[in-house]
């Protein structure tokens, strides 16, 4: 007989064991009795907090989202260059990747990608991030949509490093990884001369 717990509990600890099955899974393999069978409650338990597979997975990736976000925007803003930013918001990305594996294996890891409503989550996170990245590219002459297309490159790279840190199972120290990207993204930044017409 499962426990009883009081609603929002109830709702905490399904959202935590379905990140945890879907992270291991991926979505299309995971069914909601695989949910509701490693939470230690019935189906109709589940569907009581979420109508379908897809509102909890969606629900997941919003939540994880929002979590990456204000990690970043916390870190950034207590630099006191951008140099600094640059650094802090790195070494804040990849702490979160290092202490929410699973959270970073459901976001860019788990072929979400595929999926319309999914991608439009994750696609409006990198944006957000883009766009916080393209504030701190100070080039003169470089235009405001220049610089939107360097933050994401530099958005692709860390989400890159971090998808083959993680599969490949690399005993890499965050910080070391954060020195040295965010020594890279700086220096390449450095080196970008607007086109001259």
């Amino acid at each position: 007989m499962p426990t009883r717990l009081p609603a929002a509990r109830r709702r905490r600890q399904l959202l935590e064991v379905a990140l945890k099955v879907f992270a291991e899974q991926g979505f299309y393999v995971t069914s909601m009795s695989d949910i509701a069978e490693a939470a230690g409650v019935t189906k109709p338990v589940l569907y009581q907090h979420f109508t379908s597979k897809r509102e909890l997975y969606g629900q997941l990736l919003t939540e994880v989202g929002n979590q990456i976000q204000d990690a970043i925007t916390k870190a950034v803003a207590t630099a006191q260059s951008p140099r600094e930013q640059v650094e802090q918001g790195f070494a804040a990305y990849f702490q979160f990747v290092d202490s929410h594996r699973d959270a970073f294996q459901l976001f860019y890891a788990s072929g979400s990608w595929r999926d319309a409503e999914f991608s439009a989550i994750t696609h409006e996170v990198e944006n957000t991030l883009a766009e916080q990245v393209a504030g701190l590219i100070e080039i003169e002459g470089l235009s405001a949509e220049g610089r939107r297309l360097l933050g994401h490159g530099i958005v692709g790279m860390i989400e890159g490093a971090s998808t083959h840190w993680l599969s490949s199972n690399a005993k890499t120290d965050p910080a070391e990884l954060t020195r040295q990207l965010a020594d890279l993204a700086w220096r390449g930044l450095r080196g970008v001369r607007p086109e001259t017409h």
